[in-house]
C-alpha cells in the first residue's frame, strides 16, 4: 500500500519556560528555576472564557489554548470534519480534579460538583477539542506514560498514511506536577534530590517533573496543498515497541528502545547515517540516560548525530513531553538551530553519546528522531524532517 505523505501545518505549545512556541523556544536557553517545572500562575482567561475553564481540569485547558495557537499557524480547518482524527495523550489527565473530589470526599458535607468526574477523565483533552471544533473522525488518547505523547503522533500519521482521516490534531498535555504525583515518583526514587534535572551529566540524581502541552497539525501533503497549508516539517515515520521487562525500569541493555529507533528509521525509508540530530528522551536518571546512550552508540556508532535533552529547562511532563519535544524539533528545522541541554556540566564518561548540543548552535536542517520511552517499557520515537 502506498503510503501518503503526511506533513506539519501548525504547531502550539507552552511549557515552564514560556506560554506559545517563541516563548518556550527563548525559554529553553535560560537557566531552569527550581523543582517542579510548572507554569506560575496560570490564568486560562486570556483564551478560554471563564465559564468553560472552570468545567475543565488545567490538563484539557492547556491543550485547548495549545490548539488555538496551532490552529493559528495552520489556518481553519475546512474540510469534512468526519475526516478529521483527534490523538491528544496524557500520563495522568485531571489529577488535580481528582484530588479535589477526595478532598470534598472526606468532608462530612460534601459539595462535588457534577463536572469532577468528566474533568478528571484522561480522554478529556482529546474530546474537548473534538466537542469545541466539531471533528467527527476517531478521537483517543494514548496513556502510554511518558512515550505518550510521541505515541499521539505516530497514532495521526497513521490515521493519515492509512486514509482514515486527511488531517490529524495530535499532541499531549500534563498538568500533573502535585504534591500527589510528587511523593509518589520521590517514593520510587525517580526525582531529583537537588531539584534540577541534568541529562546526561555525572551529577544527575533523577528528573524534575514539570507539565505543559503541545499540539501539532498533521497533514497529507496533498490535503495541505490544496488549503494552501504551509508545511513546517515532514513526519517521516515512527514505531512503537514495549520493553516486556519491568513496570519501572528500561531493559538493562536497552532492547525494545533499540528496536524503536531501528524500526522508526525503516519505516522512514532512512539509514542511521541519514540522522542529523537525536532528541533524546534524556530524563537525568541514572538508568534511563545510561541506557538511552549506549543505544545511541549501538545504532549509530561512532559517527554519531548532534544530540540533546530540553528537560533540563522543561522538565518531566510526562505524557505531554514527547509533543512538547516534538514540536521543538520542528521549531529546530523552522528556525535552522538545535537547542541546548541544559543543566549539563560535566559529561558521564560512562555514557557513550559524541556530541551533546550544551549551546544553542546553527545547523542545515536534516531528518531528526525524537525518543519517548516511558514506565512500563513503552518506546515510541518518530523522525520528522524539513518539509
Amino acid at each position: 500500500m502506498m503510503k501518503r505523505n503526511v506533513v506539519v501545518t501548525g504547531v502550539g505549545a507552552m511549557g515552564a519556560p514560556g506560554i506559545g512556541v517563541d516563548d518556550l523556544w527563548k525559554g529553553l536557553n535560560d537557566a531552569p528555576g527550581p523543582a517542579p517545572r510548572i507554569i506560575e500562575n496560570w490564568d486560562p482567561e486570556p483564551w478560554l472564557p471563564l465559564r468553560e475553564s472552570r468545567r475543565l481540569d488545567k490538563f484539557t485547558q492547556l491543550a485547548l489554548v495549545a490548539t488555538q495557537e496551532a490552529f493559528a499557524q495552520s489556518g481553519e480547518i475546512d474540510i469534512d470534519p468526519s475526516r478529521v482524527t483527534v490523538s491528544v495523550a496524557t500520563g495522568i489527565g485531571g489529577l488535580e480534579s481528582l484530588e479535589e473530589l477526595v478532598r470534598e470526599s472526606d468532608k462530612d458535607s460534601p459539595r462535588v460538583s457534577p463536572f469532577l468526574v468528566p474533568m478528571m477523565m484522561a480522554n478529556a483533552a482529546a474530546a474537548g477539542i473534538s466537542i469545541k471544533y466539531g471533528f467527527g473522525g476517531p478521537v483517543n488518547t494514548p496513556v502510554v506514560a511518558c512515550a505518550a505523547g510521541t505515541q499521539s503522533i505516530l497514532d495521526g500519521l497513521r490515521q493519515i498514511q492509512w486514509g482514515y482521516a486527511d488531517i490529524a490534531i495530535v499532541g499531549g498535555t500534563e498538568a500533573a506536577a502535585r504534591v500527589s504525583a510528587r511523593e509518589g515518583f520521590r517514593a520510587a526514587r525517580a526525582l531529583s534530590k537537588s531539584g534540577y534535572a541534568r541529562p546526561f551529566d555525572s551529577d544527575r540524581d533523577g528528573f524534575v517533573m514539570g507539565e505543559g502541552a503541545a499540539i501539532l497539525v498533521l497533514e497529507a501533503a496533498d490535503v495541505a496543498e490544496k488549503r494552501g497549508s504551509k508545511p513546517l516539517a515532514e513526519v517521516l515515520g515512527g514505531a512503537a515497541t514495549a520493553d516486556a521487562h519491568h513496570i519501572t525500569a528500561p531493559h538493562p541493555e536497552g532492547e525494545g528502545a533499540e528496536r524503536a529507533i531501528r524500526l522508526a528509521l525503516e519505516d522512514s525509508g532512512m539509514e542511521p547515517g541519514d540522522v542529523k540530530y537525536i532528541n533524546a528522551h534524556g530524563t537525568g536518571t541514572e538508568l534511563n540516560d545510561k541506557t538511552e546512550g549506549h543505544v545511541v552508540q549501538r545504532v549509530f556508532g561512532d559517527d554519531q548525530p548532534a544530540i540533546s535533552s530540553v528537560k533540563g529547562a522543561t522538565g518531566h511532563g510526562l505524557g505531554a513531553s514527547g509533543s512538547i519535544e516534538a514540536a521543538i524539533v520542528v521549531e529546530a528545522i523552522r528556525r535552522k538551530e538545535l537547542p541546548p541541554n541544559t543543566g549539563l556540566t560535566n559529561p558521564d564518561p560512562d555514557i557513550p553519546v559524541n556530541d551533546i548540543v550544551t549551546e544553542p548552535r546553527a545547523w542545515e536542517p536534516g531528518p531528526a528522531i525524537s525518543n519517548s520511552f516511558g514506565f512500563g517499557g513503552h518506546n515510541t520515537v518518530i523522525a520528522l524532517g524539513p518539509a
